[in-house]
């Protein structure tokens, strides 16, 4: 392996774990305050864009790198979708338990 390579890689691994760290807060936590709906679409467009482009030029390190950011993404999504759906089901039901006197 080139140690241009090596940079890559490495650059490429530690983005990754940044980006899986944020995913396994947001299951763990529940939360979806201060995320946009369209983060993690965007980074699925991107990432998408970026995988053809790399793949197309046969640069590995950042097909491959993409390829697992799109992953991320899509179960960011996931996870980010259930968390609103169970906030608002919990909203729903506090409006419909009436405190007792």
């Amino acid at each position: 392996m080139k140690s241009v390579e090596l940079i890559g890689w490495a650059s490429s691994f530690i983005l990754l774990l940044t980006l899986i760290r944020q995913v396994l807060t947001q299951w763990q936590t529940g939360a979806t305050a201060g995320l946009s709906k369209w983060l993690f679409l965007g980074q699925i467009t991107a990432s998408t864009g970026y995988t053809i482009y790399s793949v197309l030029l046969h640069n590995w390190v950042y097909a491959s790198s993409n390829i697992a950011i799109l992953l991320t993404a899509f179960i960011g999504e996931g996870i980010y979708l259930r968390n609103r759906r169970a906030a608002r089901r919990t909203m729903a039901r506090r409006r419909w338990v009436t405190p007792r006197a």
